[in-house]
């Protein structure tokens, strides 16, 4: 039997062991449990994650949907403004297009009733022509029964009658030697102006340039809109310093991706023009920088003034000028008048008299020179006081420049008298370049003003009827009253028109006069 020590040691160990057994059981439950939670809490955070993933790529794919549409709509408005834009380019040639053709539709109509009136007139002429025949003859007639009658009264003697049939006949002589003489004069004309539209025409024909339009201002493209704000600077100083630099006016409007130079010296704006290009490229845009980039950009351009004279000399074969000289002709090539390039107006002038005076047997190497500085005045004429033909010929004289080069120069528009045969031909050539279609242009207010001023002029006489200003104001056509006006007063009407355009006009070239007049007679048969 056991004792009861050992009974209790044994029953402790029982206890013992069965409280490990409930703590391993326990321990094994409480892990599994553990694990159960972490493996759900895990469970609900992925499906959480999944379902979070799932909303952000909904909104995600409903993101690039709108965008995507409204993309689609931008497309679509800008092509359908390119439609529209191209639909009223049509639109508006197709109107141009009827227009041109409604005005030759008129003009057709009015030559043909011009036509028919000339046919008209020149049936009446016939008829009267043989009226005044059969008139002609009847006077004579008369005359010589009254020469009888006459001398039966008078009983003249047979001398004194002799002496006054050859006074009568020395008066029809003489009105018709004066016919005789009109005629003459109206040939000679006919072949001095066939002749001289001859060398001139040729002339052309020989020498054709291309001729340039420059403005007095400049435009300057800008990559975007945020360099206008670094041009004007903080509180306006950098375009301050540009301006003062340069010497012309800098425009900064809300034209997009464009500033404007303004200025009326053409060197200066194209000293500015580079300059702002290359502070442009360049990005450092201040003051000091500014100042630096003025100065390296005026020897530039002073250099390429020079070197723009010497080749206009080269090509004219024009020698021995001095560089202030050629440096004035270099300075032309930025001048303008009317649109028409000074320089190359003076290079078209100076083979033009090289070749009418070549055709006239005159020295061509003497009237190509004049012609090419002929204008040289232009250069500096918004510098000095007065007009550019004497400020030319002034600053020549300084060069020791011969008389006919200096006369050629001062007189060709007429403000003094031509001492040699080489100032016409300059002034020929002048208006030659400048006259011809395309070399220059007016503005349309000056150009209304202009036309309105030649009708004007020709209304003013006694007699005038109606008067129209064609050909571009180069021809007005008068149309007078065949009742108050005859043939010999028609005349003399046109060449006082003539004579009052070139008092109280300016004008490139010259301006036709054509006086109309039309005697209709109407009678009716019943």
């Amino acid at each position: 039997m056991l004792t009861l020590a050992q009974a209790t040691g044994f029953t402790t160990v029982l206890i013992a062991t069965a409280a490990a057994i409930c703590g391993i059981v326990l321990a094994f439950i409480a892990g599994k449990v553990i694990a159960s939670v972490r493996q759900t809490s895990l469970n609900k955070r992925l499906a959480l994650q999944t379902e979070q993933a799932k909303r952000d790529a909904e909104e995600i794919i409903k993101a690039a949907r709108i965008e995507a549409t409204a993309e689609a709509l931008k497309k679509k408005e800008e092509f359908t403004t390119e439609i529209n834009q191209a639909k009223a380019e049509l639109r508006e040639a197709e109107r141009r297009l009827t227009k041109h053709e409604d005005a030759i539709d008129r003009q057709n109509e009015l030559l043909g009733q011009r036509e028919k009136s000339l046919t008209q007139t020149e049936n009446n002429l016939k008829s009267r022509s043989g009226q005044l025949d059969e008139r002609e003859k009847e006077i004579n007639v008369i005359i010589a029964q009254q020469k009888n009658q006459l001398l039966k009264i008078s009983a003249m003697s047979a001398e004194d009658a002799k002496q006054m049939l050859l006074k009568k006949l020395e008066d029809e002589c003489e009105h018709e030697m004066n016919g005789i003489i009109q005629r003459k004069m109206e040939e000679m004309n006919e072949i001095a102006e066939e002749k001289s539209r001859e060398i001139i025409s040729s002339a052309i024909q020989r020498f054709a340039a291309d001729q340039t339009c420059e403005v007095t201002v400049s435009t300057i493209d800008i990559p975007s809109d945020d360099m206008k704000g670094r041009i004007i600077g903080r509180e306006g100083r950098n375009i301050r310093s540009f301006e003062k630099a340069t010497g012309v006016d800098v425009i900064v409007d809300d034209t997009p991706g464009v500033i404007v130079i303004s200025g009326f010296n053409p060197i200066r704006r194209e000293v500015a023009r580079q300059s702002m290009e290359k502070l442009i490229q360049d990005g450092r845009i201040h003051p000091s920088r500014i100042e630096e980039l003025v100065a390296q950009t005026k020897k530039d351009v002073i250099n390429k003034v020079m070197q723009i004279g010497k080749e206009a000399s080269v090509e004219v074969d024009v020698r021995g000028l001095n560089n202030k000289i050629l440096m004035e002709i270099g300075t032309l090539n930025y001048r303008t008048s009317y649109g028409q390039n000074v320089l190359r107006h003076s290079v078209e002038v100076a083979f033009l008299a090289q070749v009418m005076a070549d055709e006239l047997g005159l020295d061509g190497t003497i009237a190509r020179r004049a012609g090419f500085l002929h204008d040289i005045g232009k250069a500096m004429d918004h510098e000095i006081e007065g007009g550019h033909p004497g400020i030319g010929a002034n600053f020549l004289k300084r060069f020791n420049e011969s008389p006919i080069i200096i006369n050629a120069v001062e007189a060709h528009h007429g403000d003094i008298p031509a001492d040699n045969p080489y100032t016409p031909l300059v002034a020929a050539a002048d208006a030659i370049s400048a006259s011809r279609p395309g070399a220059r242009r007016e503005t349309l207010e000056r150009y209304i003003k202009r036309l309105e001023k030649l009708e004007e002029i020709a209304k003013q006489f006694q007699g005038v009827e109606n008067c129209y200003a064609i050909q571009a104001g180069r021809e007005i056509r008068v149309i007078v009253d065949a009742n108050n006006v005859n043939d010999e007063s028609a005349a003399k009407t046109a060449r006082d028109i003539a004579k009052k355009v070139e008092d109280e006009l300016t004008y490139p070239g010259e301006i036709k006069v054509t006086l109309l007049r039309e005697v209709r007679c109407v009678e009716y048969a019943r």
